[in-house]
Parts: structure tokens; C-alpha cells; sequence
């Protein structure tokens, strides 16, 4: 369990490794570049790469910290995934409530899992759900995502990969937007950003811009830190307002 440069949140958690390609965003999927790099570098939880395992020895991390945290639940891999245990699952749950003080933002694309799972378990009210859409081919999950009785449900457009079009946020209380980074990145347009920002506007959503990435605002391929994360002139990092 480690801090982290995702900037929307305070540590990443791990109780699980690996995914599986199910859509256009997972092309060029950047926890499957690092997950390889591990492996290279001989960490034993990733002697396999980036096959899914679920990983036992991590479930208890986040009770060692009593300082509250934002935990961004499987940044290397997908919480929801087909091959994730039901009973294990369950643990993951147990810790989540043994750890009030803490907040556990989780993101995935395999929403019909997420939404089959709370069929028959309640969702703790430390934990936010979210869903990715890289373009309107996969606004269907922001659908499946509103049907589930969560505190804060949030939509991730990163990578951004093309436009979503029109978006119903309603019963959505925040969305990301980020453009893809490395060197076979694919491109982001201004255009695509600024009517996510608009729509939010409109629909009283917090909007949180993450990053350019390897294509600037200007359609330029370079260094995502030169092409910065200035939306506007400025940077979005709006939260949402947890309801009490």
C-alpha cells in the first residue's frame, strides 16, 4: 500500500493484481506496463504478470493506518473483475467497514458486476463507485452506476478517447477527465473536454480535469508534464460534497 501521484487521491490499495482487456480504453492499459515492469524487476506479486490473483497478504493494510485516507481501491487491477471471488470480495467489504475513518473510491469498467454484486450487499457509506467511459460507446455504465444506492457515485472519462456526446449526470456526483499518456497514447481533443465541462456545469456536477497527457490542448504530441493539466487557464480540481 502506497502513496500516489494519482492526484485525486491520497494511497492506492491493492488486494488484488492483474485485468483483462474488455474495451477501447484498455488498449494500452498503464497498470499492465507497470505490472510488466514489476515483473522485471522480480516482485514476487507479480511473478505472473498481469494475470489477475487476488493478493491475501494485502487485505489488511488499510487497518494500519488510523489518520483518515482517500484509498483508491485496485489501481492495478479491477475490483469487479470476473474472475474476483465472491468470498474474497466479501473481505475486502469487512475491512472497508472496519475502517469508517477512511474513504474508498472504486473504479471500474465491468459496471454490470459492480451492480450485480449490491443486488445482495449494501454499499459501506465510505465508499465512492465509479465507473470509466472513454466515449459514448460506454455510456451505458453511467446508467447501470445510477441504479446503485452508493454516497457518492463518480464517472471517470480517462483515457478520453473520443467524445461522449450528450450525458445524463443525474444522481452522478463527480467526474474525472484525463487524456491517455506513453508513447503509443492516442489523441484527445479540446472539443471532447469542453462538453463534459459543460454538461457538468449545467448539471451542477464537480469537474476535476486530471491531465492532458501525451496530446496537448493544441493536438501536439510531448511530454505530458509539459503538456501540464490547464483547462481553461486554469486547473479543475472540484470534489463532490459527501452527503451527511
Amino acid at each position: 500500500m502506497n502513496t500516489t501521484k494519482i492526484e485525486w487521491t491520497d494511497r492506492v490499495w491493492n488486494p488484488s493484481k492483474g485485468c483483462s482487456k474488455i474495451s477501447e480504453g484498455c488498449k494500452y492499459c498503464y497498470a499492465e506496463s507497470f505490472a510488466k515492469r514489476l515483473q522485471a524487476m522480480g516482485m514476487e506479486d507479480y511473478k505472473d504478470g498481469f494475470k489477475f490473483k487476488i493478493l491475501p497478504h494485502r487485505l489488511n493494510e488499510p487497518l494500519k493506518i488510523k489518520k483518515p485516507q482517500k484509498f483508491f481501491v485496485n489501481s492495478m487491477s479491477d475490483l469487479f473483475h470476473d474472475d474476483m471471488p465472491d468470498e474474497y470480495l466479501n473481505q475486502i467489504f469487512d475491512v472497508i467497514n472496519q475502517t469508517p475513518q477512511h474513504t474508498y473510491q472504486i473504479l471500474t469498467k465491468r459496471a454490470e458486476n459492480m451492480f450485480e454484486y449490491f443486488q445482495n450487499h449494501i454499499v459501506p457509506e465510505n465508499v465512492w463507485l465509479g465507473v470509466t467511459v472513454e466515449n459514448s460507446k460506454y455510456l451505458y455504465r453511467v446508467n447501470i452506476l445510477r441504479k446503485i444506492n452508493a454516497t457518492i457515485k463518480f464517472v471517470s472519462f480517462e483515457p478520453l478517447i473520443g467524445s461522449v456526446g450528450k450525458i445524463d449526470l443525474t444522481n452522478i456526483d463527480w467526474a474525472i477527465v484525463g487524456g491517455e499518456s506513453g508513447n503509443r497514447a492516442r489523441l484527445i481533443k479540446q472539443e471532447w473536454v469542453n462538453e463534459i465541462y459543460l454538461q457538468c456545469k449545467k448539471q451542477n456536477v464537480p469537474f476535476f480535469f486530471k491531465q492532458w497527457g501525451t496530446w496537448g490542448a493544441d493536438g501536439i504530441k510531448r511530454n505530458k508534464k509539459a503538456n501540464g493539466k490547464l483547462f481553461k487557464n486554469k486547473e479543475w480540481h472540484e470534489y463532490p460534497v459527501v452527503r451527511i
